[in-house]
């Protein structure tokens, strides 16, 4: 029997590009309500608007438990996931308020804001800490179906970045080592999914803790039995008819979580294929500049031309700025982390997390 550590290789297997996939499902899916459409159907909504933040946190829940797990260094630790999150997050917010959201204006027709200087730095500094406290700058942009947010996918990294914590947390505390600790985290996050669906509780913290949790815990789970999981393509594929029936449930992450992270995962490890093995990592460029740009887009006329062409376009304009992220700047700060983990394609995954 296959199991999924026997398929696993960290030096060939398609995570970038499976990412990389997640990452345009969410730029596809933002352009149907900037461009003043929806699904019409709820379990269809529900699915296509989650499963690519999901299955980001996921992965990442597999890939950063693995790597706390290969080396438990706090400092190495938490200076890799500062690396790979901080820098792009911070240009990104520099261009957005100073090239992407101006040109954004200029494009349709109008004219700066008298207080947008003082705005655009706000928008910089007060968002600095990854925790999205200023979605606009000075009233913009308006007249577009997000009025007022200018990066609609950044507020998710500030969850990212706890995830990363907890596992921190849980390593220097030495809980990790004790195989009961993840599924009862699991079995606790999910539990606080049911509460929030039931509305025991409702707060902005409980809410999103339980749903990014319980995803990311997912992918800690898939890591922590690997040795267990069986794999092959027709497991996959049962488990991803699996997920569609749960969403019609309020919360198909109920019961999605855990086939989410194994069709994931799994898929990202059986395939084999050199092309789709790539060691350059876009996705997280195509993720933080997607919206901002998509956001520039919708104040034009293309905003009129529907819902496959304007991702279309929007994907044309998003790929070559998230490749000259990855290439200027996301790939020179993993070469900071000062030690040669990084230089393998599992490595390179993990710090895209």
């Amino acid at each position: 029997m296959t199991t999924l550590r026997s398929a696993f290789d960290p030096k060939s297997n398609a995570l970038n590009a499976l990412r990389l996939v997640l990452a345009t499902g969410v730029v596809v899916w933002h352009a149907a309500p900037l461009t003043g459409h929806n699904v019409g159907w709820a379990p269809a909504e529900q699915l296509f608007s989650g499963i690519s933040v999901d299955g980001f946190f996921a992965i990442s829940g597999f890939l950063i438990l693995s790597s706390w797990v290969r080396r438990p260094h706090a400092a190495t630790f938490l200076r890799a996931r500062v690396l790979r999150i901080f820098p792009a997050f911070w240009v990104c917010l520099i261009l957005t308020a100073v090239i992407i959201a101006p040109l954004s204006l200029l494009l349709a027709g109008k004219g700066m804001p008298a207080t947008y200087a003082h705005s655009a730095q706000t928008y910089v500094w007060k968002n600095a800490a990854l925790n999205i406290f200023q979605h606009g700058i000075a009233g913009t942009p308006s007249d577009v179906p997000y009025p007022g947010i200018w990066d609609g996918a950044l507020w998710t990294l500030v969850w990212e970045f706890a995830c990363y914590l907890g596992i921190l947390a849980l390593g220097v505390a030495g809980m990790i080592r004790y195989r009961a600790t993840i599924p009862i985290l699991f079995v606790l996050t999910v539990l606080g999914l049911l509460l929030t669906t039931v509305g025991v509780l409702d707060s902005f913290l409980a809410v999103n803790g339980a749903r990014f949790g319980s995803m990311f815990l997912a992918g800690c789970m898939i890591y922590r039995y690997q040795n267990r999981i069986p794999l092959s393509w027709p497991l996959i594929a049962v488990a991803a008819v699996a997920i569609l029936p749960t969403t019609l449930l309020p919360e198909y992450r109920l019961l999605a979580a855990l086939p989410i992270a194994y069709v994931m995962i799994g898929a990202a490890a059986l395939v084999k294929r050199e092309r789709l093995t790539i060691g350059n990592d876009i996705s997280y460029g195509v993720y933080i500049y997607g919206f901002p740009l998509q956001q520039s887009l919708a104040g034009t006329a293309l905003v009129r031309i529907g819902v496959a062409p304007f991702a279309v376009v929007a994907m044309v304009v998003t790929v070559p700025v998230a490749a000259a992220s990855w290439f200027l700047l996301e790939k020179p700060a993993l070469r900071l982390k000062g030690n040669r983990v990084a230089q393998t394609a599992q490595e390179v995954a993990v710090m895209s997390a």
